[in-house]
């Protein structure tokens, strides 16, 4: 049911911002658009999705067994099975079932596994994070606005890094999230608390592995970001790098906000507001299209991979409840 609501309010998002724009504008860019540029574009899924999936397997404990190693192969398959059942689960259930899978592969203790995915995203959080600091410390046009953008997402930064630095930190909390948590929460939050405290152990332990991991996730973030430079070159549109450093990271934060399908109305309205100094609404609701598509394509390429992880998926269910 949730996950209906959300497609609507993402639809009625979408039919208001075409409705205010010039629609026939729209189509004109998307026809007019450069096709090198488009398909380098939306290529660039494809060594994003390599070097995610690599990542993935600095994760996962060393096995002596190589059978029970989690292989490259294997892990991109991984990597775009969880790409859709996040498109079609609630509460992104595909990298849930990613943990299930890992804690199979590695025989890992189900907390272990959960706590390297939580690890992932994390890193993921905190990079995306450290790229929109450093974008928005070098925009030139901040006025109140985005300089109290500035100050929040440097806030999330900070707070982030002390949640994973420090497990004192961590400890006081989550005890303060369970305090003014609802009840229905209060459980989740507890298996989050024990899966920190596990990752901090597993992860600070083995500084090389922790080092590796956070440069590789500055790093896919950056080619996030520099995709994203690509689809406004691709719409014949300009903004200097620096700037998209700043303003694209803020639109994917819009897109995470629980009131939407995948971000999408959100964040193309993030778009159309944030670069609007550059380009016209026409060109921004185009990237929001193609922003989508970063999303879309490698749910796509996991649709033959669908079956293999739709058990793991349904045991997540099961668990939850």
């Amino acid at each position: 049911m949730k996950r209906l609501v959300s497609i609507g309010v993402s639809v009625a998002i979408l039919l208001l911002i075409y409705w205010k724009i010039d629609f026939a504008g729209l189509i004109q860019v998307l026809r007019e658009c450069d096709r090198p540029w488009l398909a380098i574009s939306l290529g660039m899924v494809i060594p994003i999705t390599m070097v995610t999936a690599w990542r993935l397997q600095q994760l996962m404990p060393q096995s002596a067994d190589a059978s029970q190693s989690l292989s490259f192969g294997e892990s991109n398959r991984l990597i775009l099975a969880a790409s859709t059942l996040n498109m079609v689960l609630p509460s992104k259930m595909g990298d849930i079932a990613k943990a299930y899978f890992m804690r199979d592969r590695g025989h890992l203790s189900g907390s272990l596994a959960l706590s390297l995915v939580v690890f992932e995203k994390a890193c993921d959080m905190l990079s995306l994070l450290l790229w929109c600091v450093f974008g928005l410390l070098l925009y030139p046009q901040k006025d109140w606005l985005f300089w109290g953008m500035t100050a929040s997402v440097f806030t999330g930064l900070v707070l982030g890094l002390l949640l994973l630095g420090s497990p004192q930190f961590a400890q006081v909390f989550f005890q303060l999230a369970h305090r003014v948590a609802p009840k229905k929460l209060k459980l989740k939050i507890n298996k989050l608390s024990y899966s920190w405290a596990e990752m901090h152990d597993y992860f600070w332990g083995d500084r090389q592995r922790l080092l590796t991991v956070s440069l590789t996730s500055i790093f896919i973030w950056f080619l996030h970001l520099l995709q994203i430079w690509f689809f406004i070159l691709a719409l014949n549109a300009w903004a200097p790098f620096l700037t998209n450093l700043a303003l694209s990271p803020l639109a994917i934060l819009a897109g995470l906000l629980p009131l939407t399908f995948a971000g999408v109305g959100t964040r193309d309205a993030a778009l159309i507001a944030f670069y609007q100094p550059y380009f016209a609404a026409p060109v921004g609701a185009a990237l929001g299209l193609l922003c989508t598509s970063r999303y879309f394509l490698p749910a796509v390429g996991g649709l033959p991979f669908l079956g293999q992880y739709l058990k793991l998926a349904q045991d997540v269910r099961m668990a939850q409840k």
